[in-house]
């Protein structure tokens, strides 16, 4: 089952499985998009349509890459083929940039904001640098 489809709960058991799938990969797209929810929440409070609109997309971006980060994972598990081992490089250096994206739009978001909601585009920009890194070393890791 895809990531995506998954429970919170349900999620994080499969997280838990010894299996190779899903992994660091899938748990650092996560929680870029939940920094990406936070983002779009903030972003509503700030009357920023934009915003909202760029948050979303890379929500459901980030979502995506959580399945083909475990998807990759699989198939160079299964084939050690040098194209699935690239893809294992790819996704995770995808998630980074979706990442630092969310991290710069709740930096604008949050400068937009006088409310107790300033506080969740500040979370979603740490969330969000943490998930960046998180994939970058993933990608080295994985080269």
């Amino acid at each position: 089952m895809a990531v995506s489809e998954l429970q919170v709960g349900e999620f994080l058991a499969a997280l838990g499985e010894r299996t190779p799938a899903p992994a660091s990969g899938a748990a650092t797209a996560v929680t870029a998009a939940f920094a990406a929810c936070l983002v779009e929440l903030a972003a509503r409070f700030a009357d920023d349509d934009a915003a909202v609109t760029r948050a979303s997309a890379l929500s459901t971006r980030l979502t995506q890459l959580a399945d083909e980060d475990a998807e990759a994972y699989a198939a160079f598990m299964e084939t050690k083929s040098e194209e699935a081992r690239r893809r294992t490089i790819e996704v995770p250096e995808e998630i980074a940039a979706k990442a630092d994206e969310v991290a710069e739009l709740a930096a604008d978001v949050q400068s937009q904001l006088r409310s107790s909601v300033a506080g969740d585009a500040e979370a979603a920009a740490e969330l969000a640098r943490t998930a960046a890194r998180v994939a970058r070393r993933l990608a080295q890791l994985n080269a």
